[in-house]
C-alpha cells in the first residue's frame, strides 16, 4: 500500500506565505513525477505545479513567480513553497505523485487534500 499525506494547510492573510508538504510511505521502489493540484468551490481541480525526479518543474501560469515546488526524494516528499497569496488561491491543495511500488506498476496517487484559505 502507498499513501500520501499533506499538511501546512491553513488560513493566511492575503500577501503572505505557507509551505505545504506531502509525504509519501509504503511499499514505495520509485517516486516519478511529483505535482499539486488545487480545486476551488465550483470549479474544476486545475494543475498547480509539477516537478520531475530529474527536477524538471512547470508551473501555471497564475502562480509563477510566486509559488515554489520542490522535492526530497531521498525522503519521499514534495514541498510547495506559496508566497504571496492572494484571495484567488483558495482552494483544496491535492498531492499526485506517480509511484512505482514493489508490488505494481507505475500507478497514480492522491493525497486527501489539504485547505488553503486566503483572506483579504
Amino acid at each position: 500500500q502507498v499513501q500520501l499525506a499533506e499538511s501546512g494547510g491553513g488560513l493566511v492573510q492575503a500577501g503572505g506565505s505557507l509551505r505545504l508538504s506531502c509525504a509519501a510511505s509504503g511499499s514505495i521502489f520509485r517516486l516519478e513525477n511529483m505535482a499539486w493540484y488545487r480545486q476551488a468551490p465550483g470549479k474544476q481541480r486545475e494543475l498547480v505545479a509539477a516537478i520531475t525526479r530529474g527536477y524538471n518543474t512547470n508551473y501555471a501560469d497564475s502562480v509563477k513567480g510566486r509559488f515554489t515546488i520542490s522535492r526530497d526524494n531521498a525522503k519521499n516528499t514534495v514541498y510547495l513553497q506559496m508566497n504571496s497569496l492572494k484571495p484567488e488561491d483558495t482552494a483544496v491543495y491535492y498531492c499526485n505523485a506517480v509511484i512505482e511500488s514493489f508490488t505494481t506498476t507505475s500507478s497514480d496517487y492522491w493525497g486527501q487534500g489539504t485547505q488553503v484559505t486566503v483572506s483579504s
